[in-house]
Formats: C-alpha cells, sequence, structure tokens
C-alpha cells in the first residue's frame, strides 16, 4: 500500500491512531495522535514517543507475532488523568519494502474509569451510611434480649435510639431514591408554568414549626410581587424545603433565616431574565476549603453534627441535580462567624 494511501486511511480515523512499521518506526499518524503524542513524531522510533513500557511490549509483541495485542495508556489532558485503551492490529503488506505494520489505536476510556470508580464510592459510602445504623440497632437488641429485659427505663431508652436509627436508615434509603429519581428525569426539560413566589410563601409556612421549635425567626421578603417560572413544583419546593431547613438546622444558632426572591430582566450568570432566591442565615458559615465540594454525594462540612441532626449528605446533591434540571445555577458564600448564603439562580 502506498504511504500516502495509507496516510490518507489513518487521518480518516476519528481517534488518535498511529501506524509502525518492522524498523519500528512511525510512519502515518493522524490529526488527533499529533495533538495527543506531539507534532512531530512521524519517522520517529516508536519507543521515543511512546515511554510507558506496556504500550512498547504491546507493539513488541504485535509486530513479533504478526497478530493483536491490547493494554492501557495512562495520559494528562493538562486539566485531569485520562486512560486510553490500546488497541494494536497488524497490517501485511505494508511499511518498508511491504514487510507489514501495526496500526495502533487509542481509545479514550476515562469516562468509563471515573463511572466506575464513582460507583465504587457511592456503593462504600452507602455501606458506611447504614452500617452504623444497623450495628446500632444489633448492639440494642442483644441488650434488651439479655441485661436490660427486666429494666423497663433502659428499654424505654433503647428503643427510642433504636426509633431514631431507623428513621436514619428510612431518611437514607429516601434520598437515595430520590436522587435516582431526579437524576433520571435530569435531562428532561420541566413544562409546568408555576408562582414561585407562592411556593416559596407555602413552603415556608410548612417549616414555621421547626422554625419555632429551633427559636429562629423565619422571614420572606415578597417585595417584587408575585414571580412566575416554568419548573417542576414539586422538585422546587424540595430543594427550597432542603436548603431553608439547613439553613434553620446549621444556621439558626443566628436567629434569623431570610428568604429573598428577586427578579431581573438581565442576570449575569444566566445571561437574561431570571429570578434569585437567596436563603440567608447568620450562623457560624462554613469554612472556604468545603464549598466547592458541598454538592458531591455524602460529603459533610461537619459529619458528626450532621448524623446527629438526621442529614444524610445528600440533600445538597439532590438539590444541585434539580437546579441542573431546571437550567439553573446554585451559588454558594459563607464567611466563619458570619453566616451563609445559598442562592438558586432560575431563568424565566
Amino acid at each position: 500500500m502506498p504511504n500516502d494511501l495509507l496516510a490518507e486511511i489513518v487521518s480518516a480515523i476519528p481517534i488518535p491512531t498511529l501506524v509502525v512499521d518492522q524498523t519500528e518506526r512511525i510512519i502515518a499518524a493522524n490529526t488527533e495522535a499529533r495533538t495527543m503524542l506531539g507534532q512531530n513524531i512521524e519517522g520517529r522510533h516508536f519507543a521515543t514517543i511512546l515511554r510507558q513500557p506496556q504500550v512498547i511490549d504491546a507493539i513488541e509483541q504485535s509486530l513479533r507475532s504478526k497478530g493483536s495485542s491490547k493494554t492501557r495508556h495512562l495520559s494528562n489532558d493538562g486539566a485531569q488523568d485520562t486512560t486510553f485503551e490500546v488497541q494494536c492490529r497488524y497490517m501485511n503488506g505494508v511499511g518498508a519494502v511491504e514487510g507489514g505494520a501495526v496500526m495502533v489505536v487509542f481509545q479514550d476510556v476515562t469516562h468509563l474509569e471515573q463511572a466506575g470508580q464513582m460507583r465504587r464510592d457511592f456503593v462504600a459510602n452507602v455501606s458506611h451510611e447504614l452500617r452504623t445504623p444497623l450495628t446500632a440497632l444489633m448492639g440494642f437488641i442483644e441488650t434488651l434480649r439479655g441485661p436490660a429485659r427486666d429494666d423497663a427505663a433502659a428499654r424505654e431508652r433503647f428503643l427510642q435510639i433504636m426509633t431514631d436509627e431507623a428513621n436514619r436508615m428510612n431518611r437514607l434509603v429516601g434520598d437515595l431514591l430520590s436522587l435516582n429519581r431526579v437524576e433520571s428525569e435530569e435531562r428532561v426539560r420541566p413544562r409546568e408554568q408555576l408562582d414561585l413566589t407562592g411556593l416559596l410563601q407555602s413552603t415556608l409556612t410548612t417549616l414555621r414549626p421547626l422554625a419555632e421549635a429551633a427559636n429562629v425567626d423565619l422571614t420572606l421578603d415578597t417585595s417584587s410581587g408575585p414571580i412566575s417560572v416554568t419548573g417542576d413544583s414539586d422538585q422546587l419546593r424540595q430543594v427550597f424545603t432542603n436548603l431553608v431547613e439547613n439553613a434553620i438546622k446549621y444556621g439558626g444558632s443566628g436567629g434569623n433565616v431570610d428568604v429573598r426572591i428577586q427578579a431581573s430582566e438581565r442576570d449575569t450568570a444566566m445571561r437574561g431574565p431570571a429570578v434569585r432566591v437567596q436563603i440567608a442565615d447568620k450562623g457560624p458559615g462554613i469554612d472556604a476549603v468545603h464549598l466547592p465540594r458541598l454538592t458531591e454525594r455524602f460529603y459533610r462540612a461537619d459529619s458528626h453534627r450532621s448524623r446527629e441532626l438526621g442529614g444524610t449528605g445528600l440533600g445538597l446533591a439532590i438539590v444541585k441535580h434539580i437546579v441542573n434540571r431546571h437550567r439553573g445555577r446554585l451559588r454558594v458564600e459563607s464567611t466563619l462567624g458570619k453566616g451563609s448564603v445559598f442562592t438558586v439562580i432560575l431563568p424565566r
């Protein structure tokens, strides 16, 4: 096969591809391969370009056996580590004196690796979250069957703790189901036209007993009047319930939780008409080191306090996915000792 025809074939392949002949030099490479490995790689010995031993071994094996081989190539695109699956296939009648060559194709499988790691992390986190209450329940059951069998006071105390732990597991399972449902609908845009101001008023009315029990003054600024948006009323109620509950539980020590709704014809974040809902508290605030990770599954800025207050570590992850479904933005600002502000920005 003429080299110019080989070069045309290789250039038409949409993923990084190069060809190594029996002289062990690269005789063809497409644009994607040059972008990944360097612009001036043709004519050079492949081992000086592909310096990873497993890749060199795979190419050499294909050249010797005139067969196929497979391995992995690890790289970095400047932003993250990347993983490529490398396929080597022998071609007859190609290269120097038509002695044959190996086509080397790089398939990016980074997203598959990341998905696998996310799945493993998720299973590990769920197992950890369930193990603690299950261990407590098993311990108390054993105690009630033994030493506390005839101790009425201890029995009542243990049963209350068992109820709390069972409720915690129930909340976790509920949040897992909710997260799964939200993720499955994330690419489906909502079409319902709803009164966002009325929805906020209804949500705060429901949460007012919780605020009163925590000695928190819960206020809503509706000076902008009725504001309508396109959205899913149940999901948006879930967003604001979660954020206001968090403000009461974690920021309520400041005595105030203020909810403000404001519309604008051009919002800088949305580059168009939008509405902002801000939930502000005057509590202890959140250290800046935690802010980028707050919406990760099971991530907690204060894990001990979160568990004590019944948190599952999934609330803000659910909020993020719901806001994403509405093509909105979630902003978090916080200063230690001065409180936090969670802002939901929705297009109008």
